[in-house]
């Protein structure tokens, strides 16, 4: 079987963005594929945090993609295998400067840390951290990565470092991981439709996937739904929002009527957002469930991760053994 890796950030609540985007796709997957997938507690590092709330996070994340059908044993937490920042460290230097300050994403984040304090700390790991992306791509030997055509350029980056390493050092031996893309829905904030969904942005404007039932209602209820004058014939980003929300869902029989509605000027704005209410609710209870009965048994949870992890770092020990002996580095003697 043909391996895929990927991972999640453990930056707190999981909402219907993170879901749809990545998650949904990661549990079919598995079917398929070798699968391998990281909590990847190293990269939350790189934005201002506390200490108590990123081990909180860092296990809470774990319990959510367990209960939405991630296989434990396809899961690994990233600061339990030390070798992924090994390989950071040894891929950092076949990695140019020129290279990382292309990257939009830290440009991004810069800016996002500026606005909200503009005397605020920027790490170096801000503007590194590609580097340990693509270590633990690498480190697995990936032949696909599952993404959205907006993280293309990390994924780039990646290959071009596998490239640089092969050619520097002889050997045909990193493979060039593939995108494998996948059709994501693109979710808006529901407080504001002109930007992407995001727990960076607050708590109103992403919906959490364990959210209670009531929660997710209230939220649905007070969406922005005409905002801005769109142009003639042009459905409202609110509008059009609501309905992708439905669509991912899987709500076919309302989507079709509701948009048959829309089309005669027929529809009603309340109708549609209790429809979306609705089918959120009954997507995520089942969810909300399986995380309770985790919770509950903690203890558990986490030496079942801690196992998976163990058996999961074997090959990575493998693979940073291997790239020590072709960069002249000395492995120790067991």
């Amino acid at each position: 079987m043909k391996r895929v890796l990927s991972a999640i950030q453990p930056t707190g609540d999981m909402h219907l963005g993170n879901y749809f985007g990545a998650v949904k796709n990661w549990v079919a997957l598995q079917d398929q594929y070798h699968c391998t997938y990281g909590v990847v507690d190293y990269h939350s590092m790189t934005m201002p945090y506390k200490a108590d709330v990123l081990r909180e996070n860092t296990w809470k994340m774990v319990m959510y993609l367990l209960a939405c059908g991630v296989k434990p044993e396809n899961l690994f937490i990233q600061s339990l295998i030390p070798e992924h920042t090994e390989l950071n460290w040894m891929l950092s230097c076949v990695t140019s400067h020129g290279e990382l300050g292309r990257m939009t994403q830290f440009k991004d984040k810069k800016d996002l840390i500026a606005e909200k304090d503009s005397e605020a700390f920027v790490s170096a790991g801000l503007f590194l951290y590609p580097v340990l992306q693509a270590a633990d791509i690498l480190i697995y030997r990936a032949d696909y990565v599952p993404i959205g055509r907006d993280q293309e350029q990390h994924l780039e980056l990646s290959r071009n470092i596998a490239a640089r390493f092969n050619n520097q050092f002889g050997k045909d031996y990193f493979r060039h991981p593939e995108p494998l893309f996948t059709e994501v829905p693109k979710l808006l904030s529901l407080a504001d439709p002109s930007r992407k969904m995001s727990k960076s942005l607050g708590e109103k404007h992403y919906v959490n996937l364990f959210g209670e039932d009531d929660r997710i209602r209230k939220q649905v209820r007070s969406a922005v739904t005409d905002s801005g004058t769109p142009s003639e014939g042009e459905m409202s980003a609110g509008v059009r929002n609501l309905f992708e929300l439905l669509k991912a869902c899987g709500n076919v029989a309302a989507y079709e009527g509701l948009m048959a509605d829309y089309q005669h000027g027929a529809l009603q704005y309340g109708t549609l957002k209790n429809e979306v209410a609705e089918s959120i609710v009954q997507l995520v209870r089942p969810f909300r469930e399986n995380y309770h009965q985790l919770a509950a048994d903690k203890k558990q949870v986490k030496k079942m991760i801690q196992e998976s992890s163990a058996e999961i770092r074997k090959r990575a020990q493998a693979t940073v053994r291997e790239v020590k002996e072709m960069m002249g580095i000395l492995n120790p003697k067991i």
